[in-house]
């Protein structure tokens, strides 16, 4: 029986990838449009990765330029300004994972592990009122798949008693890679890799039994 579940956060909890879609725009506004789109092609297609990464992946990769961890950093923190006053409205919530979240907040433990910005996440949980239904709220610069492998190790979960539901390709490697179930959701390529594919959240009621 499953007693423990870790959300994804966005496109799972909040609707905000075209907002960050429009938060890599402006940190990125100086560059041609080409490589820009280029790096949303790659933030789109890795949803689970952390903005960390892709702004190392836009230097290194696309510009083919070295980029120190403090750069990387300042960068970040730019794009979290940008986008964090905009994410802070509830429309951007997405309504049937909030309504299963607070009806059975109780029931079940639950937890973020997220590529956004760990202060970030907190801060937007907290703003959107919604902090109190999770145990812990956990997000980068930590690689996904350690999110998930600590919060197993540090409440002693059973792996077959946990899932992750996310909406990339990153979460599911997250999920084998600690060998829990994972839920694919609100991406209809996951379909073809994942064994559960929430359609809407009475499956995952029916499948949580």
């Amino acid at each position: 029986m499953i007693q423990n579940i870790l959300f994804d956060f966005d496109g799972v909890i909040l609707d905000s990838m075209p907002m960050r879609e429009y938060g890599f725009k402006k940190i990125f506004e100086k560059y041609s449009s080409e490589l820009v789109e280029k790096l949303l092609e790659y933030h789109n297609k890795n949803g689970g990765l952390s903005r960390y990464v892709k702004i190392r992946y836009f230097y290194e990769k696309l510009l083919n330029e070295n980029i120190s961890d403090n750069e990387v950093n300042t960068i970040a923190d730019d794009f979290s300004e940008i986008i964090r006053k905009k994410l802070i409205d509830k429309k951007y919530l997405i309504s049937e994972t909030i309504n299963f979240i607070k009806n059975n907040y109780k029931n079940y433990n639950l937890h973020i592990v997220s590529g956004s910005d760990e202060k970030e996440l907190r801060f937007l949980c907290k703003e959107l009122n919604i902090d109190n239904y999770f145990i812990s709220i956990n997000g980068s610069p930590t690689h996904k798949n350690d999110l998930v492998k600590n919060v197993l190790s540090k409440y002693g979960y059973i792996k077959n008693q946990t899932i992750l539901i996310g909406d990339s390709i990153n979460d599911y490697i997250a999920s084998k890679a600690n060998e829990i179930n994972f839920y694919g959701y609100n991406n209809i390529e996951l379909k073809t890799i994942s064994y559960f594919y929430v359609q809407n959240y009475n499956y995952i009621k029916d499948t949580l039994k």
